[in-house]
């Protein structure tokens, strides 16, 4: 049997900290997009079951396309089972509201529900909230006969989690019959051992939003064998990636050999034109270098779906090429090294400005 573990889809995401208002709400339609085609995956592959950990939803009020096109997929394909467990983006009342659930959906409470998926796989999921997160372990019995899949949402920890009720504590869920952990929460993929039966997985989010979600993003696939084994493939399927690019620009003298550079990283790092990158330029240049970053932006605009750049080189000055220059230019430069209560990023700074202002160049 092939399952699908999903989680943290953030439907409805303003998706505006770097996109153009535009540009955000074509980002907004193509997450919903994204679980669409998940869903047409999940029938073309024959998958008999979806588990959704958590955060299908990025905000209270939900769109009224977004209510209906996730109603609509889970209607429209009753082969599958759908088994949505809330996090903590998701509200109490989009499937609470409806006259009349859908027979494929199935959904969890603040205590553990099991269901049982063909003759020996059992889906149990609780949502955690202040009331019984630390007593959720030891209210959990599972058969040891059966697989057993079990679905939470929160971050993972080692330790009691009083204060914050979506902790999961994983050493208390060790031994406890459990196959596979399905988890919600954490935005990257991570497969590890629970215990010596089981593991516990984060499929991280379908699509990438910011630049803390750059990589693959995807969903698990779940292959349950006759034997009640469990097989994981993670699978990626986000529509966009996104990458941070650091650029060693050291020695380039000009904004021009920076853009080659840049160049060298994108193509080394296989970049698409429908992603997103975000350039953070670093190194050493000399506090003659020319580098226009807004300049340096326009060479890709055109090429990519966004496009940003932070500069964090370092400036430097070489003492010893003004230390014998008896011009104007070299007593400026080695009155502002003597100073001794400026910071040496300061002192590059200041000269910067300062051979420009002497070579009559204007700073906007």
């Amino acid at each position: 049997m092939k399952i699908i573990h999903c989680a943290d889809l953030h439907l409805d995401s303003k998706c505006s900290a770097n996109l153009s208002s535009e540009k955000a709400k074509e980002r907004k339609r193509e997450l919903l997009q994204t679980f669409s085609r998940m869903v047409a995956y999940a029938q073309r592959e024959g998958v008999e079951a979806i588990l959704i950990a958590g955060d299908l939803f990025d905000t209270k009020k939900i769109s009224v396309t977004t209510k209906n096109t996730v109603l609509h997929e889970i209607q429209q394909h009753p082969q599958i089972n759908f088994y949505y467990l809330k996090g903590n983006h998701d509200q109490e009342d989009f499937f609470g509201n409806l006259e009349q659930i859908p027979e494929n959906l199935f959904l969890f409470s603040s205590r553990w529900q099991h269901y049982e998926l063909g003759e020996n796989i059992v889906i149990s999921g609780v949502e955690l909230g202040r009331e019984n997160s630390t007593a959720v372990a030891a209210t959990l019995v599972l058969q040891e006969d059966k697989c057993n899949i079990v679905m939470l949402h929160g971050q993972e920890s080692i330790t009691e989690g009083k204060k914050k009720a979506e902790l999961i504590n994983l050493r208390e869920l060790r031994n406890k019959a459990i196959d596979y952990l399905a988890l919600g929460h954490i935005h990257g993929y991570k497969l590890e051992p629970l215990d010596a039966r089981g593991s516990y997985c984060y499929p991280g989010c379908l699509e990438g939003r910011g630049f803390d979600e750059c990589g693959d993003h995807g969903f698990v696939l779940l292959q349950v064998t006759s034997k009640g084994k469990i097989e994981t493939e993670f699978v990626p399927f986000a529509s966009r990636k996104l990458y941070t690019l650091e650029v060693d620009v050291s020695g380039c003298q000009s904004t021009g050999t920076m853009v080659e550079r840049a160049r060298e990283a994108v193509a080394s790092a296989g970049v698409a034109p429908e992603d997103m990158i975000k350039f953070v330029l670093c190194g050493e240049v000399d506090v003659e270098c020319e580098k226009d970053v807004d300049l340096f932006l326009q060479y890709f605009r055109d090429d990519f779906y966004y496009v940003k750049a932070y500069d964090e080189t370092r400036l430097y000055v070489n003492p010893l090429d003004f230390q014998y220059d008896e011009s104007l230019t070299g007593e400026f430069v080695r009155t502002v090294l003597a100073q001794e209560d400026l910071e040496e990023e300061k002192k590059m700074q200041v000269i910067r400005f300062g051979l420009q202002a002497l070579r009559g160049e204007v700073q906007e």
